[in-house]
């Protein structure tokens, strides 16, 4: 007797070949959108009676089909970086014909797994999970349900997974080189949350930025912040209150460059007279501060829509190979620095 083979799921893509229209009028049919044609209409939903297409989540999860339904789990949704990735991602799975349910951990490590835990138990088709803290507590779960993620803002060479990231080592060298060829020797370096590996490698390259020009670097002019603006304020009054206050500070992202400025306002510092000011992200705020601050761009939508992309790739079966896709930052020169006064 023959092994039965083990039947596809559904898409909407067998759909729209059989029904001989486009995938985007199949979704308006699927969806109940308006400005489709009866007779369109009519042969869509003959398709879909035809090949046994479900399109309720539910009952299609049920079923053994697809939702449709991407997962997204993020630290949280006040930093501008974080919105600006988000909107990529929604973009580009809106395009796909897929939907997004976002969870924020709020730099929480148990709710981490928690939701990863949740997401994976059906409802989702696949996660896309930014700025992972956590990874062996919930990896070998997920590859065991066998739902496809990928991971964004993640350093690891080791294989874990997919992974969207940006050139973060580069970035900040040519940032701090930046302020070394002004003339700046005491630099200030407020970093980010230890657990996240790319604020650990932008501190990699600031340190490596003094390495080739024979420098050294001074480590008691490195704090520790958490990625938000009020860490670089609390970081930037520390830095400033020094006996022998730097002269330029980079802050490893923008929120915590925003926080600088607000601790140079309150002590009266002139940026950047008498203080340069450099981030990391090239958030929509960047540019409208005054001074405009130089920092570093990421292509922050580019991110999210290619994170998308692969991951949609993973779920229809098109992409199998553990895949790192490492993104170009670019030096955006402002009005926030300058030459130390001499």
């Amino acid at each position: 007797m023959s092994k039965k083979s083990e039947k596809r799921p559904v898409t909407i893509m067998d759909v729209a070949r059989v029904s001989g229209v486009s995938y985007s009028t199949v979704s308006r049919v699927v969806n109940g959108y308006e400005f489709v044609k009866p007779a369109t209409r009519e042969r869509v939903q003959q398709a879909m009676d035809e090949l046994g297409y479900v399109a309720n989540l539910k009952a299609r999860s049920l079923a053994g089909g697809r939702s449709n339904m991407i997962g997204l789990l993020v630290f949280d949704l006040e930093n501008s970086y974080f919105t600006e990735v988000v909107r990529g991602i929604d973009a580009e799975l809106s395009r796909l014909d897929y939907h997004m349910m976002i969870s924020t951990t709020h730099q929480r490590l148990d709710r981490e797994k928690v939701y990863i835990s949740q997401l994976a138990s059906g409802i989702v088709d696949g996660l896309i999970i930014m700025l992972p803290q956590n990874i062996d507590a919930w990896l070998e779960p997920l590859r065991e349900r066998d739902i496809p993620f990928v991971l964004i803002d993640h350093a690891s060479d080791l294989g874990q997974g997919h992974i969207i990231r940006t050139a973060n080592r580069r970035g900040a060298m040519e940032a701090a080189g930046h302020l070394l060829d002004l003339g700046h020797q005491q630099i200030g370096l407020i970093c980010g949350t230890p657990t996240v590996q790319s604020g650990r490698e932008r501190i990699e390259g600031f340190r490596q930025a003094f390495v080739e020009r024979g420098l050294v670097c001074d480590e008691s002019l490195l704090v520790t912040g958490d990625f938000d603006e009020r860490s670089g304020y609390e970081c930037a009054l520390v830095l400033l209150s020094r006996e022998i206050r730097p002269t330029a500070i980079f802050a490893l992202n923008d929120a915590m460059a925003i926080g600088v400025y607000r601790a140079a306002e309150s002590l009266d510092i002139s940026i950047p007279d008498e203080l340069s000011v450099v981030g990391f992200d090239d958030i929509p705020e960047a540019a409208y501060l005054r001074p405009r601050l130089t920092t570093v761009r990421q292509p922050q939508r580019e991110i999210g829509q290619t994170a998308a992309r692969l991951l949609v790739e993973l779920v229809e079966g098109m992409a199998k190979e553990i895949v790192t896709v490492t993104l170009d930052t670019t030096l955006v020169l402002r009005n926030s620095t300058r030459g130390p006064m001499q």
